[in-house]
């Protein structure tokens, strides 16, 4: 079948880079552990695929938007994993949100088995993922990027390429979410210390993201956090746990101190073992410092 390739991982943005694959005329074998997700795409465009192994059977491309390192593991290696099928040539274009030690190894693995393994994680929210509106990172192998990039123009507004290494674009990946997670902390600290000040944190939020900050993290995140707008839930505390972790570790194994970095991984594991692990990470961090001010 012309345009069909693999797609696994149909979360809060996988669900949406998927349907614009359809709409842009590609036939999806579809694997997802929560199988009743599938039924949101169109069936007409879909082969529903009850293993990663199946998903990767016969196609030259085939996408993995998973969350964890684990889990992107055994969906490559395991008993059921991509490599049990993958074609010889195929390009995995990997775009979660992983440590690059664990793209290095895949990538390894992908080329002793004869295919190749890209990495390309992205940003932006689930809205963004909707309108096609991503900020699309990519490193590894130079031939697997130019196949690559003809799929990855239907999900994002810019692609920008990091390299032969294929860890490159993991580590802007997990720079970058660190860097969000370090503002989200910032900005709820100085709305929060304007609020304990007999101000209207909304009024400051908007100041401060219409002048200085006139930059769309403090616009959108600043609005939701001067809002305490925790709903619907489009990144969750516990993700962004696991990337404040991943930013820990980078910096440990390279030597960097980043004590930034280390605030922010303990306000969010705060937020987790407070329970909030599925609220969204906004409300790990903003209602966190609100709690500790008493408002």
């Amino acid at each position: 079948m012309k345009n069909k390739i693999g797609f696994i991982g149909l979360g809060n943005m996988g669900i949406h880079m998927a349907n614009n694959l359809i709409k842009a005329g590609y036939h999806l074998q579809v694997y997802n552990r929560t199988e009743a997700k599938i039924l949101e795409l169109d069936q007409a465009s879909v082969t529903v695929c009850k293993t990663p192994a199946e998903a990767a059977t016969g196609v030259p491309i085939l996408i993995s938007m998973l969350s964890q390192d684990e889990v992107l593991r055994e969906s490559t290696v395991g008993a059921e994993g991509i490599l049990k099928t993958f074609p010889a040539n195929a390009v995995h274009i990997s775009m979660s949100t992983i440590s690059p030690d664990t793209a290095e190894k895949l990538a390894k693995l992908h080329q002793q088995h004869g295919s190749k393994y890209i990495a390309s994680p992205v940003f932006g929210r689930p809205e963004a993922a909707e309108a096609k509106k991503l900020f699309i990172c990519i490193s590894g192998d130079k031939d697997a990027k130019e196949i690559a990039t003809p799929v990855l123009e239907n999900l994002g507004q810019r692609i920008v390429d990091f390299g032969d290494k294929v860890g490159g674009a993991n580590v802007v990946k997990v720079a970058g979410n660190f860097m969000i997670l370090a503002s989200l902390e910032i900005m709820a600290e100085a709305f929060t210390l304007a609020e304990k000040n007999g101000l209207d944190r909304v009024q400051v939020a908007e100041f401060f993201g219409s002048t200085i900050f006139n930059a769309p993290i403090y616009q959108n995140y600043g609005k939701l956090i001067a809002n305490k707008q925790y709903e619907p839930v489009g990144f969750k505390a516990s993700l962004g746990y696991k990337d404040a972790r991943l930013a820990v570790k980078l910096a440990q194994l390279s030597q960097t101190p980043m004590p930034a970095a280390t605030l922010a991984h303990d306000r969010l594991l705060s937020a987790v073992a407070k329970g909030w692990g599925d609220r969204d990470w906004v409300e790990g961090v903003g209602r966190g410092v609100s709690e500790d001010a008493g408002v």
